[in-house]
């Protein structure tokens, strides 16, 4: 690999290229092969079921940490982007559709204090949603999602932030719920 050609042709120079492919890999977004290139690594079924266990275990942790810090507002802010989800769904927007969905969860991360929570927990979304090659609407898991989000909404307007923790961790992001739609967006489709 050569990172001066790479550099020239990305108008950067070698020094932050080789900063960013070492921050690549360290996210596990890539492997680098001394003196003969790199590999982007692609997900099987056993780390995505690792990353799922990884994240809930962050978000349900996050919510319970914030739950004294979740305004009104803040859980208003949820439902608005619900809806805002099914529009995007009315209208098979993909884009749109991820960042609301990021936006709904960064409503009650980015209350934590915990940065690096905050980091891992987006660096391995990024892992699950970035990856796929094709950027198309699983619209059956979308809904479902959004159901997910509104049964969250209705525990945290309860007060149950335990309840939505659990629900968070077992439930959105439980690898065996959700495993027919991971088996359809990452293998089915890679086929396409």
């Amino acid at each position: 690999m050569d990172l001066n050609m790479i550099g020239q042709e990305l108008g950067m120079s070698r020094t932050p290229l080789r900063d960013a492919l070492f921050q690549l890999e360290s996210e596990g977004f890539i492997t680098i092969f001394p003196r003969r290139g790199v590999m982007l690594n692609s997900l099987d079924l056993k780390m995505v079921r690792d990353i799922y266990e990884i994240i809930g275990a962050l978000e349900s942790s996050a919510l319970l940490s914030v739950a004294g810090k979740l305004s009104a507002n803040d859980i208003k802010k949820m439902k608005q982007l619900d809806d805002e989800i099914q529009v995007c769904l009315d209208k098979d927007n993909y884009e749109a559709l991820y960042k609301c969905n990021v936006a709904f969860h960064n409503v009650f991360l980015n209350k934590s204090k915990n940065d690096e929570l905050i980091r891992t927990a987006r660096i391995q979304r990024e892992r699950l949603y970035d990856f796929p090659e094709w950027r198309t609407l699983l619209t059956d898991w979308e809904q479902s999602n959004l159901y997910e989000h509104i049964e969250i909404v209705r525990l945290l307007e309860e007060g149950d932030f335990t309840g939505a923790a659990d629900y968070l961790r077992d439930v959105h992001w439980s690898y065996s719920v959700q495993e027919k739609f991971i088996r359809t967006y990452y293998l089915t489709r890679k086929s396409d």
